[in-house]
């Protein structure tokens, strides 16, 4: 007798591969569950640095491929097209090799000559506008002596050696206006010194110039005003020019505790005056040609006293130093001044007027921009 097959229980009934997976996932449930408490706390913490293992290693392999020169070629953008639009394409030769004619510049060349040039051009520059005149000697120092000679140095101290008597005569002709003059003159005479502590050769007072320089430079200063003090001063700055016309030294002691500064030698006012006194020496000498050839020697020392004081006033501290505009007409000025002196010691009447209308002109456009 046949026995009835006998149905599967549930739990003898063929399973799915799903089926089979949720119960693992009953009986074993979440690893992380079966695990002790300190190993799941740990868990997260050991995935994190894996992760960051496995970046880190990721971009060591990177940078040993670039390093090495095994990196990937960089893909470059693709060129625009050849073709130009209509506005355009008439601009630009189709083939400048094909027009063009002659040997292709040399464009290295001629950027050094430029910058020889230039190099030799800020030297010049620098030696005849913006040297330094404290510097005492003709190495390193501006040459004073293509500017004035000594003859012009000495005469001008004799000059305003007379002129200063004159103002001292009295105390009340001093202090009626006599004052004003003599700080005229003592500030012409310390930039004269000033010049001549600073030449590049081996002139008349030059072991004395620098206390001469100080001394009148002071004095000049002090005449701002007419006092008994300023009179008494002025008398013995007289005294001292007479001994140093005679030969002998001065006695008196600059007591400077500072550098040397242009601007403390004159102020521009008297230096002014002094220009404009030479424009009307230099004037009258030439209106003729009998006049140039009567009065061409006190000619020379005018232009050679007005070259002097173009050069001063640009010097460091001074005022409008470092204004470019002044300077250039002050360079103006003096370059003319050599150009007028250059001529009369040819006896080039012509040129000596043609120098002298540049003169002027440099100085009639300073006083409309700067004249106080």
């Amino acid at each position: 007798m046949k026995q009835k097959p006998r149905r599967a229980t549930n739990d003898e009934q063929p399973q799915s591969k799903t089926m089979k997976a949720k119960k693992i996932s009953r009986e074993t449930g979440d690893c992380s569950r079966r695990l002790p408490a300190v190993w799941r706390l740990a868990y997260p913490a050991a995935m994190v640095m894996a992760c960051v293992a496995l970046a880190l290693n990721d971009g060591s392999s990177a940078s040993a491929q670039v390093g090495g020169g095994r990196g990937k070629m960089v893909r470059r953008a693709t060129p625009p097209s050849p073709k130009w639009d209509k506005g355009s394409a008439g601009t630009f030769y189709e083939d400048a090799l094909a027009t063009l004619a002659g040997p292709r510049p040399d464009f290295s060349a001629a950027s050094a000559a430029a910058a020889t040039a230039a190099a030799r051009g800020a030297s010049e520059a620098a030696t005849v506008a913006t040297g330094s005149p404290a510097a005492s000697g003709g190495s390193g120092g501006f040459k004073w002596s293509t500017l004035v000679s000594e003859d012009t140095l000495t005469d001008e101290v004799k000059d305003q050696k007379a002129s200063l008597g004159e103002t001292v005569a009295s105390p009340s002709d001093f202090k009626g206006g006599g004052y004003d003059k003599a700080r005229e003159g003592f500030s012409a005479v310390a930039m004269v010194f000033g010049v001549i502590a600073a030449y590049d050769q081996d002139v008349r007072w030059k072991k004395d110039a620098e206390t001469a320089r100080d001394v009148f430079a002071r004095v000049g200063f002090n005449c701002k005003v007419g006092t008994d003090q300023s009179f008494s001063e002025s008398k013995t700055r007289v005294a001292d020019l007479e001994k140093l016309l005679e030969g002998s030294s001065i006695d008196a002691k600059a007591d400077r505790d500072e550098d040397f500064r242009w601007n403390q030698v004159a102020g521009r006012p008297p230096l002014m005056s002094r220009l404009e006194a030479a424009e009307n020496a230099i004037g009258g000498a030439v209106a003729s040609k009998g006049d140039f050839d009567k009065q061409v020697e006190r000619l020379l020392h005018e232009v050679e006293i007005v070259a002097v004081i173009g050069e001063v006033i640009q010097q460091p501290d001074f005022e409008y130093h470092d204004d470019d505009t002044y300077r250039g007409y002050a360079s103006g000025m003096r370059d003319a001044a050599v150009k007028a002196r250059d001529a009369a010691k040819k006896g080039d009447y012509d040129g000596v007027r043609a120098a002298v209308g540049e003169l002027k002109k440099s100085c009639e456009a300073c006083h409309g921009d700067y004249r106080s």
